[in-house]
């Protein structure tokens, strides 16, 4: 079975194979990718915002094997958005404070994509954000998309809000949007995915809670 893994800074060191594997695959994910900015890694596949404050999360077979994930990137620190795609905000603006969140690296593995329009892994990854913003207070989040999207986050409930006009960049349409984490949204997206219950892994030792100052008062740009 899949799960959802939130890995913290505090243990990557449990999951140092898994995020190896991640990079990699996230690298071949995005090689053919016609924006520079996400083709812009070094060898083990990171880029310039994969930090110390990166949250990443990774969905995980019982195998070990990677297949699928995102990360989180707070919005007070160098983010794609402000620092590549300001422009894509010119309208409302991009919230930079503390609680803040940005998500970026969405993808899922060519081995778990299959004959069909939803693939399962993506599913599992795009159900788990959402349930993870809910359980820690996180009302929306930051998104940089190509505009085709758009129309199915709204399927999904997601309420996507364009923070600007649409760009068009390297032969694709930008938009930069807000994305609501809501009841509503995990309900529509496990429903497009045929999941029935929580795809979060539960950690097996305790970890500290999140700082209330980042993750307490949510999103909001």
């Amino acid at each position: 079975m899949i799960r959802l893994h939130v890995i913290d800074p505090a243990r990557r060191g449990t999951y140092a194979d898994a995020l190896a594997q991640h990079h990699a695959l996230r690298r071949t994910a995005f090689e053919e990718s016609r924006c520079r900015a996400l083709r812009a890694v070094d060898a083990a596949g990171r880029d310039r915002f994969d930090t110390e404050a990166t949250l990443y999360l990774l969905a995980i077979d019982g195998d070990g094997r990677v297949a699928g994930g995102t990360r989180l990137l707070p919005a007070d620190r160098p983010t794609l958005l402000s620092e590549i795609f300001p422009h894509l905000a010119e309208v409302r603006g991009i919230d930079r404070g503390p609680g803040a969140w940005e998500c970026t690296r969405f993808f899922a593995s060519s081995r778990y994509r299959e004959e069909r329009p939803l693939s399962r892994a993506a599913g599992i990854v795009a159900a788990g954000l959402i349930e993870h913003c809910l359980e820690h207070g996180i009302p929306r989040l930051t998104v940089v998309v190509e505009t085709y999207w758009i129309p199915q986050m709204a399927e999904f409930g997601w309420r996507p809000r364009p923070l600007g006009l649409p760009v068009a960049y390297a032969g694709a349409s930008l938009c930069a949007v807000t994305v609501a984490t809501t009841e509503e949204a995990l309900a529509e997206t496990r429903a497009a995915y045929g999941i029935v219950a929580s795809v979060l892994a539960r950690p097996r030792t305790p970890t500290p809670p999140p700082d209330r100052d980042r993750a307490g008062r949510g999103l909001a740009a």
